[in-house]
Order: C-alpha cells, then sequence, then structure tokens
C-alpha cells in the first residue's frame, strides 16, 4: 500500500521564505544571480499575465452575475473604499498614540545617513509588456462584463466563460506551481543585498507598531464579515492564511489573486461572486497599505518635529484611498503612487521621502498581505449580498 505525501501551498510558502533568507547568508554571488534571473523573468511573466487574469474573471463574473452586476460592482467599491479610508483614520490615531510612548526624535537621526549595498543584478531579462495596463484592463472588464449582461448577450458570454478557463489553466499549472520557487528568489535576493537588516534595525519599533495594527485590523474585518454573514470569523481568517503568505512572498495583491480566490471560496464564497469580487478588490481596496503609508508619514513627520494634525491628514488620507488605485496589484506601486501627495499635501523634501520609501518597503509585504486577506472578508459580505438581491429579484418577478 502507497502512500503518497503532499504538501499543501501554505508550508511551500513558509519554506520558500525560510530557505531564501538562509540561504542568502552562504549563496556565492553567481548562484544568487541565477535565482535572481530566474525570478526575474517570472516577473516579467506575471506582468504580462495580470492585467489578462483580471479581463478574464472580472468580465464573465460581472456578466454571468445578469443584470444586478451594476449594483453588486458599485455596492464591492463603496465597501473596499469605506474599508481602506476607515483603515487610514485607524492607523493615524494608532500611530498618534503608540509613537509618543515608543520612540524619541533621536532614533532617526541616523535615517538621514541611510545608504544600501549594491543590488545583486540578473544576468539577463526577457522583456514581456502586458498587452493593456492593470488599470486599463480594469476598465475593459467593468464594460464588457456590464455590457453583456444588459444585453444577455448568450454568445459573448459563452466566449468570456472559454476565455476564463483559458486563465484558469494557466493560473492552475504556471503561476501557482512556481509560487514557491518566485518567493524564494525574492527573500534570497532580499538577504544577500543586507536591505532586511539594516532598514528592521533603525525601524524596528514602527515596523512592530504597524504589524500589530494590521493584525487588530484584520481581525475587526472578519469579526464584521462573521457578524454579517453568520460565519466563525476566526475559522473564516484562518482559511485565508494561504493567501496572507502567498502575499509575504509576492508583494503582490494581484500576483496573489489565484491563491485568494482559491481560499475564499473554500470560505463558501460562490464562486461567481468570488470570480468577480476578489480580482476587483485586488485593484481597488488597499487597507494594510493605507494603514502603512499614514504610519510611516506620521512617525516621520512625529519625529522630524512636523505638524501632523488631524486637519492636515484627513484631507491625504481620502485623497490616498482614490490615488493608490492608480497602481494597483505592483510591488511597492502604493508607495510611488502616493509620492505626489506625502510632497504636495504633507511636505515631504527628498530626505523625507528617502526615509518615507525605505521604511515602507521594508513593511511592504505585510501590508500587501493584509490587503489581499482583507479581500476574503469583503468576498464574503458580497456573498450574502448577492443573495439578498437574488431573493429580491426573485420575489419581484414571483409578485
Amino acid at each position: 500500500m502507497k502512500f503518497k505525501f503532499k504538501i499543501g501551498l501554505l508550508p511551500k510558502v513558509i519554506i520558500a521564505i525560510v530557505a531564501g533568507i538562509v540561504a542568502s547568508l552562504f549563496f556565492p554571488l553567481w548562484a544568487t544571480k541565477i535565482f535572481v534571473t530566474i525570478t526575474g523573468i517570472f516577473s516579467s511573466f506575471l506582468s504580462f499575465v495580470i492585467p489578462l487574469i483580471i479581463l478574464g474573471l472580472i468580465a464573465p463574473g460581472i456578466a454571468e452575475l445578469g443584470r444586478g452586476a451594476g449594483k453588486l460592482l458599485a455596492i464591492t467599491a463603496l465597501i473596499a473604499y469605506g474599508s481602506t479610508i476607515l483603515a487610514g483614520f485607524f492607523s493615524y490615531f494608532s500611530t498618534r498614540w503608540s509613537l509618543p510612548l515608543l520612540l524619541s526624535p533621536e532614533e532617526l537621526t541616523s535615517g538621514s545617513n541611510l545608504s544600501f549595498v549594491e543590488t545583486v543584478g540578473s544576468y539577463f531579462t526577457i522583456d514581456m509588456p502586458p498587452l493593456m495596463s492593470v488599470t486599463t484592463s480594469l476598465i475593459l472588464a467593468f464594460v464588457i462584463g456590464l455590457g453583456v449582461a444588459a444585453i444577455d448577450g448568450d454568445k459573448t458570454k459563452e466566449i468570456l466563460q472559454e476565455f476564463r478557463e483559458i486563465i484558469i489553466i494557466v493560473i492552475e499549472k504556471v503561476i501557482i506551481p512556481f509560487l514557491p520557487l518566485y518567493i524564494f528568489g525574492i527573500f534570497l535576493k532580499i538577504g544577500a543585498e543586507g536591505q532586511v537588516a539594516l532598514v528592521l534595525g533603525l525601524f524596528f519599533k514602527v515596523i512592530i507598531v504597524i504589524f500589530v495594527m494590521h493584525v487588530l485590523w484584520l481581525l475587526f474585518q472578519f469579526i464584521t464579515a462573521g457578524a454579517i454573514t453568520n460565519k466563525n470569523p476566526f475559522r473564516a481568517l484562518i482559511t485565508m492564511m494561504p493567501a496572507y503568505m502567498t502575499a509575504l512572498g509576492t508583494q503582490s495583491s494581484a500576483a496573489t489573486i489565484p491563491v485568494t480566490l482559491m481560499q475564499a471560496k473554500k470560505n463558501g464564497v460562490d464562486e461567481d461572486v468570488a470570480d468577480f469580487v476578489i480580482p476587483l478588490c485586488a485593484t481597488i481596496h488597499l487597507s494594510g497599505s493605507m494603514l502603512k503609508i499614514v504610519a510611516c508619514a506620521y512617525a516621520i513627520m512625529f519625529m522630524s518635529g512636523m505638524n501632523a494634525g488631524i486637519e492636515l491628514f484627513a484631507g491625504f488620507i481620502m485623497m490616498l484611498g482614490i490615488t493608490m488605485i492608480a497602481a494597483p496589484g505592483v510591488p511597492g506601486g502604493a508607495i510611488m503612487a502616493a509620492i505626489a501627495l506625502l510632497q504636495s499635501m504633507l511636505g515631504f523634501d527628498e530626505t523625507l521621502i528617502g526615509l518615507m520609501v525605505a521604511l515602507y518597503i521594508t513593511m511592504d509585504s505585510f501590508g500587501t498581505a493584509c490587503n489581499v486577506t482583507g479581500d476574503g472578508a469583503i468576498a464574503m459580505v458580497m456573498n450574502k449580498v448577492n443573495k439578498r438581491l437574488k431573493r429580491k429579484k426573485e420575489i419581484a418577478v414571483g409578485g
């Protein structure tokens, strides 16, 4: 009698993270560059396929939801934006309360002298430009999906469904199997460059504050979703952990979509709702990134003696919730999109921007992980909303 031992995705991701950090301690430069090259090629492929994933999942998802899709889209967007904005204010008040207890202005005086070792490059790159931007793909998915739903276009719906099947094959046969190797390469590179130890040593206390906020925010999201859907919030949160761990490695909400989808469905979310909500939230729900940017900005302003009042941050948070959507799913994209607001609304100069980017990038994985895990909570709520909308429609038709 033969026994097959199969390692799940979560253990594979954890092993890849640990192995990458450990290997960075003794791998020669030539070996490290080999994995950096592989990681770069796979990253280029992800950049190419991500807009197709969004189009291939969202468009048929909206079309299959029927004429009620427009309402479902609006509700999902409002919940995602509301969650992001609430996360910003939660971060502001939490950081404002905790930092004075933990830090003194002297703790970041060495930050202006922060310098990184030379980055480890790849042997070569393969350019795979995407057919369209993520934003274009998202808008196109809305237009096609809502259009097909409005005209009840059966033929177009069949084409979209077949395209979705192709995308699912790419996800299951290519992306998921290669994710652990991709994550290993990312952590090998970070460890070889010495960035983790250098930045963590400088910003350790701030990072602890941000991490605690992430945990509390996820608990709030899933307790709220559990109360609405009458499901065990802690069990639902544990079910989403593979997505959380995958996002730690990929640093990309969009690249983690396949795993987030799989775990959301395990939480009882209907397939059509999950295929619609998860890719959408990967681009518009950025509560984890919001927590991190607001906390980092406040910390730097506090330690620099700048004015960091709520009247200043309120406008910043509201605008940031919209601005970050301009760079969805891209590792580090949220902070890049936020730089203009940091300069224009908070008065950051080049030195402070440098500190902000260094602190943010150190916690980039955790913010992304918080984003995608929270997407699972929103999917649970939208599943309940969709069922109610269907019931109302059935009652109206029956009446």
